[in-house]
């Protein structure tokens, strides 16, 4: 079922099958989240929680159990619960079960707020352990945002960054060491991520936490900010053709990777909490329809 939470500015539809963004669009009605197509990439906003993107063979240990789990974890197929609702504000939640336990064996709660301030978006990620032990998790963003017009004349720009390093992914899209610095023309990202030979461009956060979906005049369209992420993706699916969308996504985590075991507690950037700790991870999301300049 989709809800409606709306201002002057925006009005935002959210599911409750994933708790995922469903449609922002502008006053005049122009949508800005991507609407999902079967033939180049049917999803628009999961949440990645308790693991990102595709973990080695589908499995890892914990306490000298191996355990399978989908990609990218079980929450953006999951039906969430309306916790809280009001014209500019909803909470969606999430709680264990006997099916999730099978195969993340955590009680905990996950808590999604959406609330509108003006033009922007601010999503919170509320996580609670509800176990008796240490609770291991990651959480991450997959937001798509349509482009208009060719690809091309588009990018992800991180303001204030010259250069990056990268982190490659192997042909089992197992994630690699950082490779050579990068150098970026006017701090901007080619928004197709086959420019640098890989499925998803991943990278450390930028130093201030913010990426801009960039026109080619550098006037912005998106804005992400997510202080509380030290990773940052970026993906489209790779076609031969524009896709017309392209992700920009807050991390937690670092995916697997080749340089560290199949060991939960060694993924690189786990979080953990105490037996009855919560924390809640939050990204802000700008909406631009004039011709401001970056």
């Amino acid at each position: 079922m989709r809800y409606t939470i709306q201002n002057e500015f925006l009005t935002v539809q959210a599911e409750d099958l994933g708790a995922q963004l469903a449609s922002i669009r502008t006053p005049g009605g122009e949508e800005y989240l991507w609407q999902g197509d079967p033939d180049i990439w049917a999803r628009r906003a999961p949440i990645l929680f308790p693991f990102i993107a595709r973990l080695r063979e589908g499995k890892y240990d914990l306490d000298g159990q191996t355990y399978s789990i989908s990609t990218h974890g079980f929450a953006r197929d999951s039906l969430f619960s309306v916790v809280d609702q009001g014209p500019d504000r909803i909470s969606f939640q999430l709680t264990d079960t006997p099916e999730t336990r099978a195969v993340y064996p955590f009680a905990f709660s996950l808590t999604v707020t959406y609330t509108l301030d003006g033009n922007r978006l601010i999503k919170s990620h509320r996580v609670e352990n509800r176990s008796d032990r240490d609770m291991l998790y990651e959480l991450g963003a997959h937001d798509g945002f349509r482009v208009p017009g060719p690809m091309g004349e588009w990018a992800v720009r991180l303001p204030g960054v010259e250069t990056v390093r990268l982190y490659p992914m192997d042909g089992d899209q197992m994630v690699t060491p950082k490779g050579e610095p990068v150098p970026l023309e006017h701090s901007r990202l080619p928004l197709t991520p086959s420019t640098y030979s890989q499925d998803t461009i991943i990278l450390d956060s930028p130093a201030g936490h913010t990426a801009i979906l960039a026109d080619g005049q550098d006037r912005p369209r998106v804005t992400v900010e997510f202080p509380h992420f030290p990773y940052l993706g970026v993906w489209t699916a790779h076609k031969p053709f524009d896709t017309g969308y392209v992700c920009i996504e807050p991390w937690s985590s670092l995916p697997d990777a080749t340089f560290v075991g199949r060991e939960l507690s060694s993924k690189a950037g786990v979080r953990r909490l105490t037996p009855g700790g919560s924390e809640t991870l939050t990204y802000t999301t700008t909406i631009h329809t004039g011709d401001e300049p970056l």
